[in-house]
């Protein structure tokens, strides 16, 4: 006699779905602010996220579209400026 449903997905993937998030909104945090940091914290989580096998693939992959975005835009202040930080 079974006092619980069975479980119907793995362990983990609530996690994962959580750093999917995580990362789809530091991503989009780091186009605004703190890109240096935020940029590749995306990318780290959505990776993280689709390792472990998350059921927010579209939210990873926008996670880790955005953390390189967060990069490529710092990179290009960076050029118009000649400086490491970047202001408006």
């Amino acid at each position: 006699m079974h006092l619980t449903a069975p479980a119907t997905t793995r362990p983990g993937t609530r996690d994962a779905d959580g750093m999917a998030v995580a990362s789809f909104i530091l991503g989009l945090l780091g186009l605004l602010v703190f890109n240096l940091f935020l940029g590749p914290t995306a990318i780290v989580l959505a990776a993280a996220s689709l390792w472990r096998g998350t059921k927010r693939r579209g939210r990873a992959y926008l996670g880790m579209g955005l953390g390189v975005a967060d990069l490529l835009v710092l990179l290009a202040f960076v050029q118009v400026d000649n400086t490491l930080s970047w202001g408006f």
